[in-house]
């Protein structure tokens, strides 16, 4: 969501040139998560469960965030009707050393059920600039983006032998198809369904897939068929800035 805060300009954790949302942007968003209406909803770069809950509100959602000591945080707006345990954050996608400036973002790891059927989620948002990058590519962003894959490969292979209905969602940072070498690692823990696969997304004018929606295990079976959508924002003149410059993805799930 873009540096969702409501911290002030002089604020030294943040870079300068961050947009500030104004009172009537958050109003907008809120307008806009209404209108989503989707039971589950993950979110990156947030900054705390406050201004989360501004945008997806009481009693609608209730807000779950990771404890990590970073503005971007992720997290998770669940309906609430819906039971949710919370499990451990996954700080194991934080790969670079205690002593870095900047800690990466842990994955937030909970499970919700409706009373009938439960689903394991994992919201992510991994390293940014190895697109597409090769897999043998040493420099950049692709070491550190191939480390990240190989934790999500131990949770999913987790999941796979405990036997969960499982999703992995979020912001990727990866332009991800059935043939990326990254996503083959990915699988190779555990059969997956990767629901943006053969689809360009529309947002602010069309691009490819980063953010992305993985189905694991039973939840394979569960994709409502042809039940991808990207909402998409009003051209009404607002910039990204005011909004986000990423577009909600959606699938629809029909549990047992």
């Amino acid at each position: 969501m873009s540096w969702l805060t409501l911290r002030g300009a002089q604020d030294s954790s943040m870079p300068a040139d961050v947009y500030r949302r104004t009172d009537a942007d958050i109003a907008k968003l809120s307008g806009y998560a209404a209108r989503l209406g989707s039971d589950v909803i993950a979110f990156q770069e947030v900054d705390g469960a406050g201004v989360a809950a501004r945008v997806f509100q009481a009693p609608t959602y209730k807000i779950f965030i990771t404890n990590d000591p970073v503005v971007q945080r992720v997290g998770v707006a669940v309906r609430n009707t819906l039971t949710v345990e919370r499990h451990p954050d996954v700080t194991a996608l934080n790969v670079y050393s205690a002593q870095a400036p900047h800690p990466l973002r842990s994955g937030l790891d909970i499970t919700v059920s409706d009373g009938k059927g439960s689903l394991r989620i994992l919201v992510v948002h991994l390293k940014t600039g190895c697109w597409d990058n090769p897999p043998d590519e040493q420099k950049h962003a692709c070491p550190t983006l191939q480390s990240q894959f190989a934790v999500l490969s131990d949770w999913i292979l987790e999941r796979q032998d405990e036997g969960e209905a499982f999703a992995v969602l979020g912001d990727f940072n990866r332009r991800m198809t059935p043939g990326d070498p990254f996503f083959h690692e990915l699988a190779t823990s555990a059969p997956l369904l990767l629901t943006t696969a053969g689809h360009a997304s529309p947002c602010w004018g069309g691009e490819y897939f980063i953010d992305h929606i993985l189905l694991g295990g039973a939840a394979k079976n569960w994709l409502v068929p042809d039940s991808l959508r990207v909402m998409s924002y009003k051209h009404d003149g607002t910039s990204p800035k005011a909004l986000s410059d990423h577009c909600p993805v959606s699938v629809e799930l029909s549990l047992p």
